[in-house]
This record gives C-alpha cells, sequence and structure tokens, in this order.
C-alpha cells in the first residue's frame, strides 16, 4: 500500500466531490508555514534567507486554521522554517486533528523531545522527519554534526511512545544510486518507519548551494537505478506508484501546483511553495487569479529543471484516481 488505507479512501472520496461538483481546480495538500525561522542552516534551503524581523513572527492559530478550512484540503503538511519553534504548535496539531485532518508535521527531529508530551497519537497525525541521507551525508547537508544521530534517536522514542513516522529525503546532483538505496533501505529496514517520501531538490534563488541541484536528466537517471531490482515495490514509499514512474521518466505529467498550496505569514504564495511571484489574500484568488498556464517546464525557465512532488505528486494522484487500473495498482504497492 502506496498511501495509508484510511488516508486513500478519504482522499479519493474528496476526488469524486470535487467530480460531481465539476470544480477543475481544488486543494489536495495544504502546505502551511507557520513560521520560515529554523533552527538550521540547510545548505539546500533557502527559508532562513528571510529578513529578521520575518523570521521572529509566529502566525497565529486561528488564522492557520482559517487557511485550512477555506481551502478545504483533507492533507496539512505544517512546513517552515522548524514548526517545532512555534509557541503553539502542539495547540494547531490538536486542532486539525479533531477537524480529522491529515497531519504531516516536518521536522528535522532536533526539538521532539519539548514538544512530543504535547501531541498524541493518531491516525490523523505523523512525524515527518527529515533525512537526506545517511550520518555523514545527512549531516554535510545540515551543516552540522550530530543531527542525524539525534534525529535517529528521537525518531525511536516516538516510535516507542505509538507515533506514525514517515521521513521526508531530498536528493542532489551530488548523490548516487548507491546514495539513494542505503538511506531508503536503513529507514525501511532498520529504522522501519512507517512510510518514506522522496523529491529532487528544486533550484532555490536563495539557497546557499547553487551548484547541486539535479537536472531532469539526471533524475530520471537516479531514480531509475535507484529503483532498479524491484527496490520500488519493497520499500514503504507514501507516493503514487504513477509519480515514482515520473521520476523515473516513464511518465511525464503537466504541473498541478495549485492542488498544493502554499500558505505562509505572506499570504497564499503565487504559484507554489518553491517560487514566489506574489501573494494572494484568499485561496479563491490564487486559483483565479494566477496564470497557471504560464507556469512549468517549456513555460517558464525556473521550472525547467523541477521534479518536485509539490507539483507532480498531485497530477499522478488524480490519474491514479481516474483509471481503475492505477487504482487497484496504487492498492497492490
Amino acid at each position: 500500500m502506496s498511501i495509508p488505507p484510511r488516508q486513500a479512501i478519504r482522499v479519493g472520496a474528496y476526488l469524486a466531490k470535487q467530480k460531481i461538483l465539476r470544480r477543475k481546480k481544488y486543494a489536495l495538500t495544504l502546505e502551511l508555514e507557520p513560521l520560515f525561522a529554523c533552527n538550521l542552516a540547510c545548505a539546500g534551503c533557502g527559508k532562513i534567507q528571510h529578513p529578521a524581523n520575518v523570521l521572529k513572527q509566529r502566525m497565529p492559530v486561528d488564522q492557520a486554521l482559517s487557511a485550512v478550512e477555506e481551502c478545504g484540503a483533507p492533507v496539512v503538511s505544517i512546513a517552515g522554517g522548524e514548526p517545532l519553534m512555534h509557541p503553539e504548535i502542539e495547540v494547531l496539531v490538536d486542532e486539525l486533528v479533531k477537524r480529522k485532518k491529515f497531519v504531516y508535521l516536518c521536522t528535522n527531529a532536533l526539538l521532539m523531545p519539548r514538544k512530543i508530551d504535547k501531541i498524541k497519537p493518531s491516525p490523523y497525525f505523523s512525524w515527518a522527519v527529515h533525512i537526506d541521507g545517511l550520518e555523514e551525508r545527512h549531516d554535510a547537508s545540515v551543516n552540522q554534526q550530530g543531527v542525524f544521530a539525534q534525529a535517529v534517536d528521537n525518531i525511536k522514542d516516538a516510535q516507542q511512545r505509538g507515533f506514525r513516522i514517515t521521513t521526508n529525503s531530498t536528493f542532489f546532483s551530488t548523490d548516487t544510486p548507491k546514495t539513494v538505496v542505503d538511506v531508503l533501505d536503513y529507514l525501511n529496514d532498520e529504522l522501519q518507519v512507517d512510510q518514506m517520501m522522496l523529491s529532487p531538490a528544486y533550484a532555490y534563488d536563495k539557497a546557499p548551494d547553487q551548484e547541486h541541484f539535479l537536472g531532469v536528466e539526471e533524475t530520471r537517471e537516479l531514480f531509475k537505478k535507484a529503483f532498479a531490482d524491484g527496490k520500488r515495490k519493497k520499500w514503504r514509499l507514501n507516493h503514487s506508484p504513477l509519480f515514482l514512474d515520473f521520476l523515473e521518466g516513464k511518465k511525464d505529467f503537466a504541473c498541478t501546483a495549485w492542488a498544493i498550496p502554499s500558505y505562509s505569514l505572506y499570504g497564499w504564495q503565487r504559484p507554489c511553495y518553491l517560487m514566489a511571484d506574489g501573494y494572494a489574500q484568499s485561496y479563491r484568488e490564487l486559483l483565479e487569479e494566477t496564470d497557471w498556464e504560464s507556469y512549468g517546464r517549456g513555460r517558464d525557465s525556473r521550472c525547467a529543471n523541477c521534479m518536485a512532488h509539490c507539483g507532480y505528486e498531485p497530477t499522478a494522484v488524480m490519474a491514479t484516481m481516474s483509471s481503475l487500473r492505477e487504482s487497484l495498482r496504487a492498492v497492490r504497492g
């Protein structure tokens, strides 16, 4: 099973409702950024490059909940920055779980001990820990030694407490099929996390490291080799099979960034959380007043090398749900 059964059923029903209502654009997952501050300075991330006064800001819980209700997405990914630096993150999580939203709290895991007693295990809640490689590779990516070991310890503690653990791994041009296989084997077999997400890195304009982002052909070659010998079926990957086909170059899709909108301290970000071409004051404004046809590979040079899940996973999910064959394939894994 690529996606948890409860979530797959809920998302399937949600997609069916959108089809009945004849809605052409709608949110599948909300990328919620209640702050930009972080306790790490990763080489491939541009989020902490915001001005100091912005990095001090924290989104009020009521404001965040209003955004969730406004777009109606069944899944909420709480990102940042480091969400555990938000003083009321546990309140936000609790309110989202009460609303039966599927919550993924993206974290580097270092601050988990401070908050873990304040968050309850739930089938609607998952820790989504960033693990970008084994110890040496991961610590280099976050520019700090000891982070990998501490993250692993905190994951094990959360597992013992009954939490669902997912991981999120970003890969760069410095990665090889072996480094991909090694970290996914470790997470799947040794650490035994519930599910894993992966993505090729997107070239943030403000990222300190601008030399190691993957191109489209590099991405396809990397994952084609990493997925060889049946590895895909072995790993518990939290992706649709069609998205994994896309990473290998077996399928190609248009970007549907409107399906994973980003809401931050600035508002609704155009067109996605990876690019900032202005902000809308409402999700409806984002949908109706963004020139979506001007984005995507072959349309905007900034999109030329993007194969990130925020643009293409929703396209793959919609293609899956519209095909009985692909739906059965997704269930089988």
